[in-house]
C-alpha cells in the first residue's frame, strides 16, 4: 500500500514537470543556413610557379552560415546538418545563442552501410533472398547479431546465417535510421536557454579542403611610340581570373564569395585537425565451401557481388537507400563555371581581399572561375638580360662565344602604366595577334606583386638577341683584382625593331663597375647597366671593374 502510494506520488510530480526538465538533453535541428559567407585562404605551402591540386587542395576557408533555431526553455543540443566535411570543430564558434555553449560535438560517422548494420545491433531487420531461376523472393525476419567489422551474421528462425553465403542475391530491409545518423556531416552544441524562443544565430568555423589562384590572360598589342621607339614599349590587354576548388563533398549555394591573397602565417595542422567524418562500406566475406581455417575454393573474382543495404518504412513506403560510400568525384577544369562579375580588391591589413559582388554558388568536388582584373592598355615591354660577370666569364660558365639571351617581360604596377593594384600570386599565358591567328608566345608565373612594384617575368631565351662575353685580357689574379681591369661584350640584335639589354656586371658587395656610356645601378644586389642595340645590328660594349674585398 505505502508502495504505490509512492509510485503514484512520483507519477504525479512527473506530469507536473514541464517537458523541458523532464528531458535536459532535447534535441533541436538548426534551419538550413538562411545565409552564408566563404573566404577562402589560399595554400601557405604553396610557392610560385606551383598550381593548384586540384584533386587535393591544401589551403582553407572560414566559413560564417546564419541559422535559425527554436529552442524550449532550459538545455537542449542544437543540430547543424550539412557542414563542411573539412571542418576543423575546434574552430568553431557559435553566436546568437541567449544561454552561450555549454558543449560542443563533432559527429564522427555518416551514414553508410556499415554504420546502419552497427546501428542496429540486436534489432529486427528483414532479409530478402531472390531465387534467380525462378524470379521469386522470399522474404523473412531476422535480427542483426554481429557489426560490420568483418562479415554480417543474421539470426532466423533456421539459425545463425552470414549473409552472402547463401548463393542468392540478397537484400536486407531496415525499419528506420539509427538516431544520431546523418548523411550529412553534423555539428552540434550544447546550450542553457533561460527562456524559449526563435534566435537567428551564426556559425563560423574553418575547413580544410579549399585552395585558390590567380590565373592571367596577356594580349600583345600594338608599339607605343612607334617601331623606332627605343624602349620597345608595347600595350598589352591584361585579364585575370581567380580559380577557385572546393574539395568538400558540400556545396555552399548563395554564398557571399572572398578570396585573400598573400601569405597568412599559419602553425596550425588544419587537415589533421579536420579528421573527416567515416563513411564505411561494407565488404562481406564468407566461405560457402570448405571451412575458415582451409578457406574457400572459390576465387575472389567469381564473388564479387555485394550486398545491397536498403532501409524501408514499415508497410513498404520507401525511406532512403544507403549504398556503398561513392568515392570522391574528380574535377573537370573544362567544366569550371565562369562567372561574368568582377571581383572588388579590398585591404586587410598587409594582405589583399576580394571581394566578389554578386552572390555565388561554390559547388562540391567543383572549380569556380571569376574576373577580377581587365586591363585594356598595359604599357610593357621585352627586356633582354645578358649575364657577364667576372666570376661567370672566368669560371666558364659562359665561354668567350655567342649564347642566347633571356628575356624578360617588363612592366611597374601602377596607374601610369595602366595597373596600379595588387597582382596575386598566379600564372600568366601571353598571346600576340599575327596573320595566322592569335599564337601562345610565352607562359610563365607572377609571384605576389604590391602596387608600385617592377614586374619583371622571364618568359625564356630569345632566339633574335644573342650575346658574348668578351673577357679581361692577361691574368686577373688576387693580387691584381683590387686595380680596374677592362671587360666588355658583343650584342646581336636581329629583330626588324631595336631593343634593350640589361648586362649583369657583377655582385654589388663584392665589385665596383663603371660602364663606358651607361649608368650603373643596383637591382636585387647585382651592378647592372642598361643599353639599346638597334635593329638588325651588332654593338660592342665595354666597362671597368674590380673587387672591393
Amino acid at each position: 500500500m505505502r508502495l504505490s502510494s509512492i509510485l503514484l506520488g512520483l507519477a504525479v510530480m512527473l506530469a507536473s514537470v514541464p517537458l523541458s526538465a523532464q528531458d535536459p538533453r532535447a534535441v533541436i535541428d538548426a534551419s538550413a543556413p538562411t545565409d552564408l559567407s566563404v573566404t577562402v585562404y589560399r595554400d601557405p605551402n604553396r610557392g610560385e610557379g606551383q598550381k593548384i591540386n586540384k584533386n587535393w587542395p591544401r589551403g582553407f576557408a572560414m566559413i560564417s552560415e546564419t541559422r535559425t533555431v527554436t529552442l524550449p526553455a532550459g538545455t537542449s543540443k542544437i543540430r547543424f546538418e550539412g557542414v563542411a566535411e573539412g571542418m576543423v570543430a575546434v574552430s568553431a564558434i557559435v553566436t546568437g545563442l541567449p544561454g552561450g555553449t555549454i558543449e560542443k560535438n563533432r559527429n564522427a560517422e555518416l551514414l553508410s552501410p556499415a554504420s546502419l548494420v552497427n546501428g542496429n545491433l540486436g534489432n529486427m531487420v528483414q532479409i530478402t533472398r531472390t531465387n534467380p531461376a525462378t524470379g521469386q523472393a522470399k522474404s523473412e525476419d531476422a535480427f542483426v547479431r554481429t557489426r560490420a567489422d568483418g562479415g554480417l551474421v543474421l539470426e532466423t528462425q533456421s539459425g545463425f546465417e552470414a549473409i552472402r553465403c547463401a548463393g542468392l542475391p540478397e537484400k536486407i530491409t531496415f525499419d528506420g535510421v539509427p538516431a544520431g545518423l546523418s548523411a550529412k556531416p553534423i555539428y552540434s552544441v550544447n546550450t542553457n536557454s533561460p527562456r524559449g524562443g526563435t534566435y537567428e544565430i551564426v556559425l563560423t568555423y574553418i575547413s580544410w579542403g579549399f585552395d585558390w589562384q590567380a590565373n592571367y590572360v596577356g594580349t600583345l598589342g600594338e608599339a607605343v611610340g612607334g617601331e623606332s621607339s627605343a624602349d620597345g614599349e608595347f600595350s598589352m590587354g591584361l585579364l585575370s581570373w581567380l580559380t577557385l576548388v572546393n574539395n568538400n563533398g558540400q556545396s555552399f549555394d548563395n554564398a557571399q564569395l572572398l578570396v585573400i591573397a598573400g601569405k597568412l602565417n599559419v602553425t596550425s595542422n588544419y587537415q589533421q585537425l579536420a579528421a573527416n567524418p567515416r563513411a564505411a562500406a561494407m565488404r562481406l566475406q564468407c566461405y560457402p565451401i570448405g571451412s575458415t581455417s582451409a578457406g574457400s575454393p572459390i576465387s575472389n573474382s567469381s564473388r564479387r557481388d555485394e550486398i545491397r543495404v536498403s532501409a524501408m518504412r514499415k508497410r513498404g513506403v520507401p525511406m532512403m537507400q544507403a549504398m556503398a560510400a561513392p568515392a570522391p568525384v574528380a574535377m573537370d577544369v573544362g567544366e569550371a563555371e565562369a562567372a561574368v562579375m568582377k571581383a572588388v580588391e579590398e585591404n586587410l591589413g598587409d594582405l589583399k581581399l576580394y571581394r566578389v559582388p554578386e552572390r555565388v554558388n561554390v559547388s562540391a568536388k567543383g572549380m569556380k572561375q571569376v574576373a577580377f582584373l581587365n586591363q585594356e592598355a598595359v604599357k610593357a615591354r621585352y627586356l633582354y638580360r645578358a649575364p657577364c660577370s667576372f666570376a661567370v666569364t672566368r669560371e666558364g660558365v659562359r665561354a668567350p662565344s655567342f649564347f642566347a639571351t633571356d628575356m624578360l617581360l617588363v612592366t611597374k604596377n601602377e596607374e601610369e602604366r595602366g595597373l596600379g593594384m595588387a597582382l596575386p600570386q598566379g600564372a600568366l599565358a601571353v598571346f600576340e595577334p599575327g596573320s595566322t591567328g592569335t599564337q601562345l608566345v610565352a607562359d610563365t608565373n607572377l609571384r605576389d606583386y604590391a602596387e608600385g612594384q617592377d614586374v619583371e617575368l622571364p618568359i625564356g631565351s630569345s632566339s633574335q638577341v644573342f650575346a658574348q662575353c668578351v673577357p679581361a685580357p692577361g691574368p686577373v689574379t688576387e693580387a691584381n683584382m683590387r686595380k680596374w681591369f677592362t671587360m666588355g661584350a658583343k650584342l646581336t640584335n636581329a629583330n626588324p625593331h631595336a631593343i634593350r639589354v640589361r648586362m649583369d656586371l657583377g655582385e654589388s658587395g663584392g665589385w665596383e663597375a663603371r660602364f663606358n656610356g651607361a649608368k650603373t645601378r643596383l637591382k636585387d644586389g647585382r651592378i647592372i647597366a642598361e643599353v639599346n642595340v638597334p635593329a638588325n645590328e651588332e654593338r660592342t660594349f665595354s666597362w671597368r671593374i674590380r673587387a672591393t674585398e
